[in-house]
């Protein structure tokens, strides 16, 4: 089985051939090879939850070690804000972005103290994390989307009142069509969304599991896409560590001046959780870091 073929047996239908390893022309103009800034390199913090929940002070200080400077939080671990920022410049890395769920139904109030919270830590970005599954599987319905997307607007208009850039981060049920149309929830959300209220944080391996190239919503959202999470699809359509699954990063961040990216964020949902341990949590981390931080593009 050759490369293509093993990527079409790993991700969702139609989304193989976009697998592929680059070109010269994708390596920047003129076969240049550009990098990812290491400061632009970060963490989304749900990797290590449970390595945090047992020793929050040594693990962001390890994290320091391996080269963070920027993390993106998703909850304070059963800390209040102030007392999450205080560990953070302890030691010496910055939470410049948040996963945090806008109400359902949508209460001004209670995002608003969200919005300080997010301000006490220090966040630039502030993202909900999670959208597109009702109580009896994906949403297939379009009208719930809408709301939806009025209630992002909100939020985001919010935020950004409140010095904060408010963004929206997608899994797959997203990509599914609504009502037997060919429009899915996403672009309902990024079509209904004001860009100046809603940016877009994308999870490559969530959208390549909803059949979607990450490459396409570049070209078809360009300057949006302000942050991706960046985690690797094995041969089994399941994780992996960055530079170890099937995707072609670099052929995706051939793009990143086009796409408007500002962080890349290493993400492994299932780092930490049984059979994998807390340690292994952080030796994505590890990987992740020094896998960006070498990729050449």
């Amino acid at each position: 089985m050759n490369r293509r073929q093993l990527l079409g047996a790993a991700a969702a239908a139609g989304a193989a051939s976009t697998l592929a390893a680059p070109t010269a022309a994708s390596a920047g103009a003129g076969g240049s090879l550009h990098r990812v800034p290491r400061d632009q390199i970060s963490v989304q913090l749900y990797t290590l939850r449970n390595q945090l929940q047992i020793d929050l002070a040594a693990s962001l200080a390890e994290l320091a070690e391996i080269g963070y400077s920027r993390v993106e939080h998703a909850g304070f671990v059963s800390r209040t804000a102030a007392e999450f920022r205080a560990a953070l410049d302890a030691a010496g890395i910055r939470a410049t972005s948040g996963h945090v769920g806008i109400p359902q139904p949508f209460d001004a109030n209670v995002w608003e103290q969200a919005l300080e919270d997010a301000n006490v830590v220090g966040n630039h970005f502030i993202v909900h994390p999670f959208f597109g599954q009702g109580p009896t599987g994906p949403i297939r319905d379009a009208a719930v989307y809408r709301a939806f997307a009025r209630d992002l607007n909100r939020a985001g208009a919010l935020a950004r009142r409140a010095g904060l850039d408010f963004g929206y981060h997608n899994h797959h049920a997203e990509f599914f069509r609504q009502n037997g149309t060919s429009q899915t929830g996403y672009d309902i959300i990024t079509g209904e969304t004001d860009p100046r209220n809603v940016h877009l944080e994308v999870d490559l391996f969530w959208a390549f599991r909803g059949a979607h190239d990450p490459v396409d919503l570049i070209s078809q959202l360009r300057g949006r896409i302000k942050q991706v999470h960046v985690k690797d699809l094995d041969v089994n359509a399941s994780f992996a560590d960055p530079g170890d699954g099937l995707i072609d990063f670099g052929r995706i961040f051939a793009r990143s001046r086009e796409a408007g990216l500002i962080e890349y964020i290493v993400e492994r949902d299932d780092a930490g959780s049984p059979p994998r341990t807390p340690a292994q949590a952080l030796d994505t981390a590890r990987v992740g870091f020094n896998y960006l931080a070498g990729l050449r593009f």
